[in-house]
């Protein structure tokens, strides 16, 4: 089954048509997505912490919690592939070693590893910080070594764009590319003047990120598949259909609706952004002191 699930991803990145993944981060939402039709589902490392964990993505997840979730979503997807988010490797090249060959056993048919220093958050929220490019392509090339199964795509991204700027995001997506990567993935572009630059400037195949209220603009699947784009992922398809009718239904039954803003900051406010954040300042400014 899992053999078959990614030669079957890597033979649809040679065609022409675009890969549409829906975010899937339990066995329901992955059964859905199977019974649907789809040739791809995402897991989401958002969707699993707010729906797993309920906790905010930025980085309290660890490999061994995120590798059992990819076994169960793997699992209930059957031959179809997924494609999986893997944070940073969850440490330093032998431990993206480690990651990769849990991930390989659970099941996946691409692991994404992206260029974040950890702890690491959700590519639409600010303040984003990162490692340098030769960093991360010593990681990417521990994963490419360390993959048994030569059908196992490996996914690299940058988060670039926020902290550095779009030239320096695409000069880093070619230098993944040159590394070895399978896909490149340029996440938060934010218009899409930016979305074309990087079709036309990075050589390799890519994957765009459409999140519901972040900062890249929803652009139509033939628009993405004329420019070139081969995947996209849209982590957020189930997840938030889900909290907001949930907290319908609990308005309903008499429950006092959260304040929250929109977008991906809202939703991780309703699981402890706001007091999460807190914590990791308050010691941020007791190292910084040497306290």
């Amino acid at each position: 089954m899992t053999i078959t699930a990614r030669a079957r991803l890597r033979a649809l990145l040679t065609e022409g048509d675009l890969i549409t993944a829906p975010g899937v981060f339990d066995g329901l939402s992955a059964a859905l997505v199977a019974r649907t039709g789809f040739k791809a589902g995402y897991l989401t490392g958002a969707g699993v912490a707010v729906a797993g964990f309920g906790l905010p993505d930025i980085g309290l997840l660890t490999q061994t919690e995120m590798t059992e979730r990819a076994r169960i979503v793997a699992e209930a997807l059957g031959d179809v592939p997924l494609i999986a988010d893997a944070d940073t490797g969850y440490g330093e090249p032998m431990n993206v070693v480690r990651t990769l060959h849990a991930y390989e056993r659970a099941g996946v048919a691409a692991i994404q590893l992206e260029d974040q220093a950890f702890p690491k958050k959700c590519g639409h929220l600010p303040d984003k910080e990162l490692v340098t490019a030769d960093e991360f392509v010593t990681k990417l090339s521990a994963a490419l070594d360390a993959r048994t199964d030569p059908d196992l795509l490996v996914i690299a991204r940058t988060d670039a764009r926020g902290p550095l700027g779009i030239n320096e995001a695409i000069d880093r997506a070619n230098r993944y590319a040159q590394a070895g990567a399978d896909i490149i993935f340029v996440e938060a572009p934010e218009n899409l003047d930016e979305i074309e630059q990087i079709a036309r400037e990075v050589d390799a195949s890519l994957l765009i990120n459409m999140v519901q209220g972040g900062l890249t603009p929803d652009t139509a699947p033939d628009k993405l598949a004329a420019l070139g784009y081969r995947i996209a992922i849209h982590p957020g398809a189930l997840l938030a259909p889900y909290v907001l009718h949930g907290l319908d239904a609990l308005g309903r039954l008499g429950g006092t609706m959260p304040e929250a803003t929109a977008g991906p900051r809202g939703l991780f406010e309703l699981v402890g952004l706001r007091e999460w954040s807190a914590i990791g300042e308050r010691y941020r400014d007791k190292t910084k002191d040497g306290a």
